[in-house]
């Protein structure tokens, strides 16, 4: 049976690349801002709770994308849709009896260990001052270096409330960086790139993946030489096995 898939944000990159790879995959709709061709699409803000929650009925999953990604918007257009958008998709979704929820968290959530070595030599490209790396795992202390990061971190936070109050299945997505070239273009993103691909393929497994815990965190990157992320957990559990490289690009 084909599932129904809600997912916000779909007019965005990665929902733009999720839409065309899987489109044909899932029965999707979406919840957007702007007008979309093609899907079912449900306009409104996520921090408006009833405008948005009659697009969650007889969903199978959502997939939570939808975010202000930078400071430069202001903590006000934050507040609105990373923390409160975010705390509705998550009600909304209770409330309608969904199974499932993919929120694409961020890398972002540990970037502020990139002011320490190893990682800030990494990250630089300082590459002959690097010996081991110790790679950072889902159990190592978050460590957000700016607002943004911060509210993906309370996002993390109340995905697991609602995973261990309501039942509800949770997989959080930590992804790198990804942009519309598809490629690295710095020292930093060599070590923090994702392709769009790998990250469609890391949804898509998340969407569909046999969970023995309720919430889940993951790191998503590609195959990164220099990258410090570890992405150990995202194979154990959804089978993740990036299929770009970010020495590819060099």
């Amino acid at each position: 049976m084909t599932k129904s898939i809600l997912v916000t944000g779909m007019s965005g990159l990665v929902g733009s690349a999720f839409r065309k790879t899987c489109g044909d995959q899932y029965a999707l709709s979406a919840l957007n801002r702007s007008a979309l061709q093609g899907v079912p699409v449900t306009r409104a803000s996520l921090d408006d709770f009833e405008a948005i929650r009659h697009a969650f009925r007889d969903q199978d999953a959502v997939v939570h994308l939808a975010a202000c990604i930078t400071d430069s918007v202001g903590w006000p257009a934050l507040l609105a849709t990373n923390v409160e958008g975010t705390r509705n998709v998550f009600e909304a979704a209770v409330s309608a009896g969904v199974k499932r929820v993919v929120f694409t968290s961020s890398g972002a959530t540990v970037s502020g260990w990139e002011a320490t070595e190893p990682y800030a030599s990494i990250v630089n490209g300082r590459y002959d001052e690097v010996g081991e790396i110790p790679m950072i795992d889902e159990a190592m202390a978050t460590r957000p270096a700016n607002q943004y990061a911060a509210t993906k971190v309370w996002g993390e936070a109340i995905a697991r409330h609602y995973a261990t109050t309501h039942g509800l299945e949770v997989v959080c997505l930590r992804i790198g960086f990804a942009h519309a070239a598809d490629r690295p273009e710095s020292a930093r993103q060599f070590s923090v790139w994702n392709s769009l691909r790998d990250v469609v393929h890391a949804i898509d497994l998340a969407i569909n993946a046999e969970l023995k815990d309720p919430f889940e965190v993951c790191f998503i990157l590609s195959e990164n030489r220099w990258g410090y992320r570890s992405i150990d957990r995202a194979k154990q559990v959804l089978g993740y096995v990036p299929q770009d490289r970010a020495e590819d690009h060099r």
